[in-house]
Order: C-alpha cells, then sequence, then structure tokens
C-alpha cells in the first residue's frame, strides 16, 4: 500500500516522502523497558507497524516487573507479540540475554544512573558505561547486525566508548547510535511557540554533542528558524541546553525527562526501522563521524538497510553557529576521549 511516511509534527531533520512501503516484522527490544522511559518508549515501539515482536528487558528489582509491562502492553490492538525477560543485577546478559536479544534489530538501550550532586564525571561514567557495556556486549554475540541505540547518560562519552569495542570485535559501527532527538524535538516546539509557525514547517538540525554546550540548534538552517530576530538567538539556544534541567526541577526531584525523551526514542527508533524496511529516513544523531575534526559528531544522519547509511556534513552556519561551534569542540573532544580511554582499558567478554 502506498504510505505517506512523516514523522509525528515535525519532519525535523528528516524528510517526507511517498513510498510504496510494506510494513516490515522487526523485533525490537527495550532495555531498562519497566522504568520511567522504558514504559512509554516500549508503549511507542509496540505501537509501530514495522514492530512485529517487543521484548521489554529489565531487573528483576525494577519497581514494576518487566512482564508486567509485557503483560499490560501485549492487550494494546496492534500486531506486535510483547514479552518481558527480567534478570539479576549481578547477571551477565551475555550469558542470559540469548533468547531476548537473538534475532533483534534494534535495541534500545534507556538504562543507567542518573547523575548525583557533586558526583565526578569520571565515576558516572564508569558506572554508567559498565551498565552499557554490560548490554552492548551481549548484543554484540546475540544480534550483532542490529542497530543499537543508546540513552545512556553522559551519552557524549558513552557512545565513543561503546562503539570503539563494538569495533574491537569487528563489527560494524553504522550500527551504533547516540540517540539525541530530544534536542531536536525541543528545539522545534521552542521555535513554534515562538513564532506560531505550524510545527510540520519547523526544522531545525541540533549538531555536536548530547549535553550543555556541545548542544548547538542551527536556527539558521530552518526556514522558520532563520526568521527569528538575531538577539533572540543565544537565550533559545540556552533554552534548549538547559530544557532537561528545568523538567528536573518541575519535577522537585522525583523524576526527569521521561516522557518527551521516550517520544523522542521512539523516534530515532522508527527512523530506524523505516530505514531498514528499505524507507529513505533523516534524522539527526550522535554517531562515528568525518564531518568535523572530532571522531564522533551529532549530524543528520540518513538511515538504510545498515543502519547508519549516510552522515550528512553540518552545512553552512551563521556567525553565531560558527563562534558556538569553534567553542565546544573542545570541550566535546574532552568528554570523547574519556570515552576512548574506557574503551582502551575494557573489552567486551567473548
Amino acid at each position: 500500500a502506498q504510505a505517506i511516511l512523516k514523522h509525528p509534527q515535525s519532519p525535523t531533520c528528516g524528510v517526507q516522502l511517498i513510498a510504496m512501503a510494506k510494513a516490515g516484522n522487526f523485533k525490537v527490544c527495550v532495555v531498562g523497558g519497566a522504568g520511567g522511559i522504558g514504559q512509554p518508549l516500549s508503549m511507542l515501539m509496540a505501537m509501530d507497524p514495522n514492530v512485529a515482536e517487543l521484548c521489554v528487558y529489565d531487573l528483576t528489582m525494577a519497581m514494576v516487573p518487566a512482564e508486567g509491562v509485557a503483560a499490560d502492553l501485549s492487550h494494546l490492538n496492534m500486531k506486535c507479540k510483547v514479552k518481558g525477560y527480567a534478570f539479576d543485577k549481578d547477571d551477565k546478559a551475555i550469558e542470559k540475554a540469548s533468547e531476548c536479544l537473538t534475532g533483534c534489530h534494534l535495541v534500545l538501550v534507556p538504562a543507567g544512573v542518573p547523575r548525583k550532586p557533586g558526583q565526578d564525571r569520571k565515576d558516572l561514567l564508569n558506572i554508567n558505561a559498565g551498565i552499557a557495556k554490560n548490554i552492548v556486549e551481549a548484543c554484540a554475540k546475540f544480534c550483532p547486525e542490529a542497530v543499537v541505540g543508546l540513552i545512556v547518560n553522559p551519552v557524549n562519552s558513552v557512545v565513543p566508548a561503546m562503539c570503539e569495542m563494538w569495533k574491537k570485535k569487528g563489527l560494524n559501527p553504522a550500527k551504533i547510535v547516540g540517540i539525541t532527538t530530544l534536542d531536536v524535538v525541543r528545539a522545534d516546539k521552542f521555535v513554534h511557540e515562538m513564532t506560531g509557525a505550524p510545527m510540520s514547517d519547523v526544522s531545525v538540525p541540533v549538531i555536536g554533542g548530547h549535553a550543555g554546550t556541545t548542544i548547538l540548534p542551527l536556527f539558521s538552517q530552518c526556514q522558520v528558524g532563520k526568521t527569528l530576530p538575531a538577539d533572540k538567538i543565544p537565550d533559545l539556544d540556552k533554552k534548549v541546553q538547559d530544557a532537561g534541567t528545568v523538567v528536573v526541577a518541575a519535577k522537585n526531584g522525583k523524576g526527569s525527562a521521561t516522557l518527551s525523551m521516550a517520544y523522542a526514542g521512539a523516534r530515532l527508533g522508527k527512523a530506524v526501522l523505516a530505514g531498514l524496511n528499505g524507507e529513505v529516513v533523516t534524522e539527526c544523531a550522535y554517531v562515528e563521524s568525518k564531518v568535523t575534526e572530532l571522531p564522533y559528531f551529532a549530524s543528520k544522519v540518513t538511515f538504510g538497510k545498515q543502519g547508519v547509511e549516510t552522515v550528512h556534513p553540518i552545512g553552512d552556519l551563521n556567525e553565531y553557529e560558527q563562534g558556538r561551534l569553534k567553542a565546544l569542540m573542545p570541550v566535546l573532544k574532552e568528554e570523547i576521549q574519556a570515552g576512548l580511554d574506557y574503551a582502551k582499558e575494557n573489552d567486551f567478554a567473548a
């Protein structure tokens, strides 16, 4: 059947096209699927017509059992079959998760612990890179052809760490994707709120990284965004960078951006599955890259049958954006280096 492929609300960083597309039959796993991001992310993926099988993977100590989330989602009137898998916190996924991961086409990983006040960034990296490594090394064994979408902080360091270890196994780095879509979603929404332009007309690429000043929205490359007065851009830029902090404050320390993150993660997940299904979809993502002198960078990425098919150049920047890019590069370089150092000291289990 003829299908119009379009991202919900906005084709940001993306394309709208008409294609003769038959829905795919893909297997997807959400690791941390019973958590604050994982539950709504699992629901959104179960609703994707390209998903035939969904695995909800979490720990036995999760507040809600993974099997319970799966039972709940199994009642949605979609074609997707849903199954829950629970593992003890000391279990090695590479030893236990064979059934769950074998045959997966996409593994989404909203996992890890939040940064505690005053916690050293390297301590957080060691903890969360360890959590990510447990999963990604199991993917390398059981589903080496799967695309692995990482929502594990600090993304700027964790993605390079996982990708370098993935490459040490002789596997394709085009399968490892850092999910930065929430920055794009926020930039689009804020431009819409300022201008009143239809969401479908707003498309702000966001490049760089996925934390603080490394997040660089390119308002000048958006047909609507470039009409904003120049004196409004620095505050709007900062608003995109600080949006997560606003949510944490509004939740009064009882949570972070879970629902919007799930929405953004599902949007990236849907783009990956569309690509695997032979449709051409472009989104911004943080991947191995040659578009700057840094080995990892977020820019527009086209997804295809192998995962990341094309990493697009950053395009023309105005003077403000050029200054911001110059300032963020050393910050991002240091955070990437932390991930590269982790990968030098660690290897995936056999």
